[in-house]
């Protein structure tokens, strides 16, 4: 069972799910009408986009365990590891962490997905914290 509170996974989550949605950075002369120019910059991934900062910033906050335990659910729900191999994908997690935690899970296409589906794994779900916080 992980040791990271599901409220700091869903809150992950949610933020995961709105960086996943970005684009790359935009370039400003490549839009085929000039009307859509100011709405493609929404969706357009910057260097300092304040949501990747805000995700950099709260996982590098995490302690070292949070974070291993973090990278594991992301495997587990990715399908690497399975519950019963919790042990085996933190212990992998451990010995393979090097650089920026954060970096590594923004690196993961559909973060959010697979956070979701590792706390499923446990029986656990966004929707408890989610009515417990309304």
């Amino acid at each position: 069972m992980p040791d990271i509170s599901p409220e700091k996974v869903c809150f992950i989550i949610t933020k995961a799910r709105v960086f996943d949605v970005k684009e790359g950075e935009v370039d400003p002369g490549e839009s085929s009408n000039p009307l859509d120019e100011d709405f493609r910059q929404v969706l357009g991934g910057f260097r300092d986009d304040p949501v990747g900062e805000e995700l950099r910033s709260f996982i590098d906050s995490l302690d070292e365990d949070e974070q291993v335990d973090l990278v594991a659910l992301a495997w587990t729900g990715r399908g690497d590891f399975d519950a019963t191999q919790w042990k085996e994908a933190v212990g992998l997690a451990r010995s393979r962490r090097s650089g920026s935690t954060a970096e590594y899970l923004l690196g993961i296409p559909l973060l959010g997905d697979y956070l979701e589906e590792g706390l499923a794994a446990f029986g656990l779900s966004c929707e408890e914290f989610d009515k417990k916080h309304l």
